[in-house]
């Protein structure tokens, strides 16, 4: 294993600190300002609470774990179902997708202190591979079609010659869909062909070709730019302040479920990271604590308005390709994204990024998503000639790509994703031949 140039609790020189700090701080912008941009909540305040959620989740992990935390893609389509969807590019209820993730971060911590008294073996055998992984195809392709939608049509008016009232409708545009395509195929040249840093942020350097060859074309408007104010506070959404408090059975089920993933997201985050740092994080801190800490995360995140945490793939390869382990470093892109989140200006930059582009970046987002989840039965060696695998596998992917649902009254339905999910735990834990084995980390 190659020797860190700085290891976990090692302080950076003042220029190393700074310079490695905004590359982390690249590594995760692009993902982490898009999410709020596809379910219509503020960037800035995304920004916002990446950074002070990294720093609480840093805070609980006692500083031995170099994690960052950025928006979680896995809650897009419920989120969407709990607000009542978008309109105009805007969430319609944008509190109740912020009641749903404080939900998900209290049940991150009844997680946490089960590990704690239990052990965390049980939760290996509640979620294994044949359950999360078609889940996680599912959070894929269930978001495809917004992704293609995104990057082929746009919005606009149009007088219905019948009622004559002015509608909104969605049409094709070959103009629209070239900066979509130009921003997936440099995101792909990225990935593929970067072999050093750049290879690490392949969403951010597509966003940003993409973006310039949507000034060339002539679709962005840079006129919000020009009006914002130099500094901005983010768009703070407080329960009981800015939107009355209202939990309802529809705004928990359309969230709380997809916790089944996102925490074996986690398990899977600290794994590889344990393997990159060379360390034992199951051991010490122990995954009740980096589990704790994204829950905590995700709570502070949504009680000010943010969408749930995740900890990030792409700071993780930061950390595999530069050797640097330390904390001192992750926390202070943290306080980066802090501090950049109060520039007006730049937060107005960014909401002149096209759909088209966001569209283009998704595609290639959401398809890797789903690619993740085949990943992980290829790696766990999900053996497909048992009809046990193939029943559970099969069963998850129609209901949660079809789009089922369970609905008891109008308002009050389990659907999607989060139904799949909850069938695929249900059909592991009754159908015969359950693999009783977990794997040891110890």
């Amino acid at each position: 294993m190659s020797k860190a140039v700085l290891d976990i609790n090692e302080k950076p020189t003042s220029v190393q600190w700074v310079t490695l700090s905004f590359q982390h701080m690249f590594a995760m912008f692009g993902s982490t300002i898009l999410v709020p941009q596809l379910v219509g909540l503020s960037p800035a305040i995304a920004l916002l609470t990446s950074g002070i959620a990294t720093l609480v989740f840093l805070l609980v992990t006692q500083f031995k774990v170099p994690a960052y935390l950025g928006s979680s893609f896995a809650f897009i389509s419920p989120m969407l179902i709990a607000s009542n969807g978008l309109k105009d590019g805007v969430s319609v209820s944008p509190g109740n997708a912020m009641i749903g993730a404080m939900a998900v971060g209290l049940v991150y911590g009844i997680v946490s202190l089960l590990i704690w008294k239990t052990g965390y073996k049980w939760l290996m055998r509640l979620l294994p591979p044949i359950v999360v992984a078609p889940v996680i195809i599912v959070i894929g392709l269930g978001l495809s079609g917004t992704a293609v939608n995104m990057a082929m049509n746009i919005n606009v008016e149009q007088l219905n010659a019948t009622t004559g009232v002015v509608e909104v409708v969605s049409q094709y545009s070959a103009l629209h869909f070239s900066a979509a395509l130009v921003t997936l195929f440099s995101a792909i040249i990225f990935t593929v062909y970067f072999k050093n840093i750049l290879s690490a942020m392949p969403i951010l350097m597509g966003l940003i070709v993409g973006y310039i060859y949507s000034v060339i074309i002539g679709i962005v408007d840079f006129t919000p730019v020009k009006e914002a104010a130099l500094f901005a506070l983010p768009d703070f959404l407080i329960p009981g302040v800015d939107y009355e408090i209202n939990i309802t059975a529809k705004i928990l089920l359309a969230m709380v479920p997809i916790v089944i993933v996102t925490i074996s997201e986690h398990i899977g985050h600290q794994l590889v990271l344990g393997k990159v740092v060379n360390r034992n994080y199951v051991k010490d801190p122990g995954l009740h604590r980096s589990i704790l800490g994204d829950g905590l995360g995700t709570l502070v995140s949504a009680f000010i308005g943010g969408p749930p945490k995740t900890t990030y793939g792409e700071n993780i390869g930061v950390l595999a390709i530069t050797r640097v382990y330390s904390v001192y470093v992750i926390m202070g892109a943290a306080i980066i994204a802090i501090v950049v989140s109060f520039f007006g200006k730049a937060m107005a930059l960014i909401a002149t990024i096209p759909t088209a582009v966001l569209g283009g970046i998704s595609i290639l987002l959401f398809g890797i998503i789903a690619s993740s989840g085949l990943r992980m039965l290829v790696e766990n060696n999900v053996d497909f000639g048992n009809n046990r695998n193939m029943v559970i596998a099969s069963v998850i992917l129609v209901v949660g790509i079809g789009g089922a649902a369970l609905r008891f009254t109008e308002s009050f339905a389990i659907e999607g994703m989060a139904l799949a999910a909850i069938i695929g735990v249900i059909l592991n834990l009754l159908l015969p031949g359950r693999d009783k084995e977990v794997a040891d980390y110890d």
